[in-house]
């Protein structure tokens, strides 16, 4: 099943509560949310309050990616804001299988995310953990970037991996994602798909439908 997850960086915050309730009602299945904590990325974006307050203006999966340095400090409090299922990048992890479990224990799904740079491999021991992989498409840290080309045959590698090994794990892209590079992500083997400025930039409920549209062609 291909997912659609708006991620709400892009949102206008003084509408933010509007703007999640037009994706809702046009159709989109989960709602994207980027911790980013000015260390493990450049910028600082939001936290455990606005989860929260998110939490009660939606029903949709909220999925929430953890661009910080040692997630795990933060995984328990992230679970219990709301969010559904939580995304920790390999690279911030010293941990990570620990880390993987923490997130289970809370009764959440786990993800782990690859920087554009970072090898499948670090995947190896854990790939048969995670409930979905997350393939950074563009470098983490800010909105509006252009899509890494080479991020196609990253998927492709990763859904072979997971064929072989007899996994049905989602596939999440982040990054650059529009009506342009979402069907070569969809052919790759993605299945989640994160899109932000190409959902709220405009009509939020026509652009929902339009990246639906392609998905269910797919």
């Amino acid at each position: 099943m291909n997912i659609l997850s708006p991620s709400i960086l892009a949102a206008d915050f003084t509408r933010l509560g509007e703007q999640i309730s037009e994706v809702d009602r046009a159709g989109a299945e989960y709602l994207h949310f980027d911790v980013m904590d000015g260390l493990f990325v450049p910028s600082i974006s939001f936290g455990m309050p606005v989860l929260k307050s998110v939490r009660k203006a939606t029903k949709r999966i909220l999925d929430v990616h953890l661009m910080i340095e040692n997630p795990e400090r933060y995984v328990d409090e992230f679970a219990d804001c709301g969010a559904d299922l939580i995304t920790v990048h390999a690279e911030s992890c010293r941990h990570l299988d620990r880390v993987i479990s923490q997130i289970h224990q809370k009764g959440k799904k786990a993800g782990v995310a690859l920087n554009p740079a970072t090898s499948l491999s670090a995947l190896d021991y854990v790939l048969d953990k995670v409930d979905m992989v997350l393939i950074m498409t563009v470098n983490p840290g800010f909105g509006g970037q252009k899509f890494i080309e080479s991020s196609y045959g990253k998927i492709r590698d990763l859904k072979s991996r997971m064929e072989a090994a007899g996994l049905h794990t989602d596939i999440e892209v982040d990054g650059g994602i529009n009506a342009d590079t979402l069907p070569g992500v969809l052919e790759a083997g993605a299945n989640v798909i994160v899109a932000g400025s190409a959902v709220f930039k405009g009509n939020i409920a026509e652009n929902v439908r339009n990246l639906k549209n392609i998905m269910e062609q797919k």
